[in-house]
Parts: C-alpha cells; structure tokens; sequence
C-alpha cells in the first residue's frame, strides 16, 4: 500500500460547534492536504428529536431544519478543504436520532428517501460518502467506528480499545469526546504478532454550549482535538492533535485563534 495520510474529525455536534476551532481545522485541511478526510460521526447533534427531549419544549422549538443547515455549511467547508480527495463519514448515535424518532412516531415516513440522514444533509451534493454501518475499513489493520457500538469505558481510549479487541483490528472512534490512544500490542520470542491501538479523536466542540445541554455541573473529562494516521511502508501511525488553549500544532505549523 503507497504511503498516505488521513486526517479524522469527530463530534461537531452542531449546532454546539466550536465554530473558530472548526474554521481552524478547515485551514490546516486545507494547507496540509491529506489523501483522505474522515470522520467518525455526530457531526450534527440533532437534539430535538433525542428521547431526552421527548414531550419536552425542545422537541417542539422548529430548530432542527436549522441545526441541519448548520452542520451542511461545516462539512461544506471541509469538502472544499480537502478539495476532490475522498471525504468519508461514519454514521453516529446522534446521526440515527431523526431516523429512530421516524421509525417511533411516524413510521409511515420511515421508507421516504429524502428523510434518510445523507439526504437531509445534502451528502450527495458533497460528494460526501457516508457509511450507514457499524465499522468501515480504513487502512490495512485499522476500522473507524462511532465508538456506541461497544459498551461503556471511563478511561480515555477505551471504547475504541474495546472495539480493537473484538474484532483484532486497531480503531479509530469517537463518541467519548476524548482525545486518547491505548494499545495493548501481543509477542512472542521478541517478535511483535499483533498491534491493536484504539485511538479516540476528541471533540469540536464549544464546551460553554454544550455544557448547557449536557454537562450539569459545566464540566467534563472531554479534550478538544482530532486525529491524524499516516501510512509509512505500510506501517500506520496514529497521531493525537490536541487542541489547547485556542491553537494546536502540527509538524512545527502552529494554528491559533482568539
């Protein structure tokens, strides 16, 4: 396999993005140029149909159209980021809420097209190619996933982790807003036989937002940031981009913002 780099995003969750962050990102995307874009899903958030707002005000506030578009002009910015390599996204939690709420309280709907998640989003105009599955292969070796498909982790890396184990391939994921890498690597005689890491690619999201929806106490062990795997001789390296106070850095290049 020819030596490539993919760089991965996760968890936009529009219409809570940390929108300078995303600019940020879709300027690195673009001078950096990576063979493939991807990313591991809750690029909208959705929550007006989320079962947390049911029979609640939110779920009758109009909004959703809007979240929609909203999320449509950030991965509108990513496609023109990356220009004509290949954009990949994986389907999410968050991206199957409009099509479970169908399936629960209307459907009759459930069948029309234009209601799938890639449409609503205008996937096709993009040229964006979405994976309405569990796990997408990546590279030789590696599965990007959600990171919902397995069960529960507190410690960072984990969900992905989990995932490497059952299926003996390394993941990369999301889901955890957690931007951390774990391995768990098998030998024998010295040898290396298995590498298995799981890497989970943080979060783009505006913290102060989302605490409103989601953190009580305005606080969580969430990291800002996304990923990056390079191919070397068919070697994969899976490399962490924190984003720390308003900037992160990749090979020497600084990207800031206030």
């Amino acid at each position: 396999m020819r030596d490539q780099t993919i760089v991965v995003i996760s968890d936009v969750q529009a219409p809570y993005e940390d929108a300078p962050a995303v600019r940020a990102v879709q300027e690195f995307v673009k001078d950096y140029q990576p063979d493939m874009l991807a990313c591991v899903g809750d690029e909208a958030d959705s929550p007006e149909p989320s079962r947390w707002n049911k029979g609640l005000a939110a779920e009758y506030m109009g909004t959703l159209q809007a979240g929609l578009d909203r999320v449509h002009d950030i991965m509108s910015g990513f496609r023109t980021a990356v220009g004509d390599k290949p954009f990949i996204v994986q389907r999410s939690n968050h991206g199957d809420r409009i099509a479970r709420y169908v399936e629960r309280y209307a459907p009759a709907l459930a069948s029309l097209r234009d209601l799938h998640y890639s449409k609503l989003l205008g996937y096709d105009i993009l040229d964006i190619d979405f994976r309405d599955q569990q796990l997408t292969d990546l590279v030789p070796g590696w599965i990007m996933a959600h990171g919902d498909e397995g069960g529960s982790s507190r410690l960072p890396g984990g969900l992905a982790m989990a995932i490497a184990r059952s299926t003996g391939k390394s993941c990369i994921a999301g889901h955890s807003h957690k931007l951390s890498i774990q391995h768990d690597h098998r030998s024998y005689n010295g040898k290396i036989s298995q590498r298995l890491y799981g890497f989970e690619t943080g979060h783009l999201m505006d913290l102060k937002a989302a605490a409103k929806m989601y953190l009580k106490t305005g606080g969580a062990n969430w990291q800002s940031g996304f990923g990056i795997l390079r191919v070397v001789d068919n070697a994969v390296f899976p490399i962490p981009v924190p984003i720390i106070d308003k900037k992160f850095i990749v090979d020497g290049q600084v990207y800031r913002w206030k």
